[in-house]
């Protein structure tokens, strides 16, 4: 259920029997023949489809996050850590505040994880109330499904080229790309990055069968729905 598409007396009828609630957690930023948006498009999905059977509402995503090193990629944008964490405190204040008490974060970057970070923090000062950081892609059976497809999947490669993650018109290359070396890209500035990732691929096949894709999407969605789910203390 989307907040998107409720008023704030369903929320609070609703808040009378259940008060969980999802946020997802994107970014934007490049993903090499991909769309721009593919974490906020991916953990807002995954966050809508696994909700729905609960009823429990689904936030828009916030589709800025953290992502310096691909600011040299345009369309690219990153918040500052600071900023970052300030949001993620203003929303858990916010929701806090009108009632919820069981609150999911899925996110859908890696980059953002300094936002989970403060969540204990958070919830010393807020005792009563649960807080959940669950990175749908590399949480343990979705991680096990990508695995078991091809061990070799990175940012911009197979495992986040779904139907929905692609530009019209655009074709990826056919093959597999060697990996980069991580440890050495996290040494170099944003232009450094640029020119060391090329189309921006991380390494892997640019793309599986959609059989496959919406195999590892099924096992995506009811894993976050089990975080949904609980327990919840």
């Amino acid at each position: 259920m989307k907040i998107a598409d409720m008023n704030w007396m369903q929320v609070e009828e609703r808040l009378g029997h259940d008060k969980r609630a999802v946020v997802p957690m994107g970014s934007i930023e490049q993903h090499g023949y991909l769309c721009l948006a593919v974490d906020a498009i991916l953990a807002e999905r995954v966050a809508c489809e696994a909700a729905e059977p609960l009823g429990v509402p689904v936030f828009p995503a916030l589709c800025y996050g953290i992502t310096p090193y691909f600011r040299r990629f345009p369309g690219s944008i990153s918040l500052r850590l600071e900023t970052y964490q300030r949001i993620v405190g203003d929303i858990l204040d916010s929701l806090a505040g009108t009632g919820f008490t069981r609150i999911l974060f899925v996110n859908g970057h890696g980059g953002n994880s300094p936002g989970g970070s403060i969540l204990q923090e958070w919830m010393n000062d807020h005792p009563g109330i649960t807080v959940k950081w669950h990175n749908w892609w590399n949480a343990a059976k979705t991680a096990a499904a990508a695995e078991a497809i091809d061990p070799v999947a990175s940012h911009g490669s197979w495992m986040e080229n779904f139907p929905w993650t692609r530009v019209p018109g655009i074709k990826p290359p056919d093959g597999q790309k060697p990996m980069i070396d991580i440890a050495r890209m996290r040494m170099m500035d944003a232009a450094g990055v640029r020119a060391y990732l090329g189309d921006g691929n991380f390494g892997g096949a640019y793309q599986k069968p959609d059989e496959q894709m919406l195999q590892l999407w099924r096992v995506g969605v009811e894993e976050t729905r089990e975080a949904l789910e609980g327990p919840w203390p």
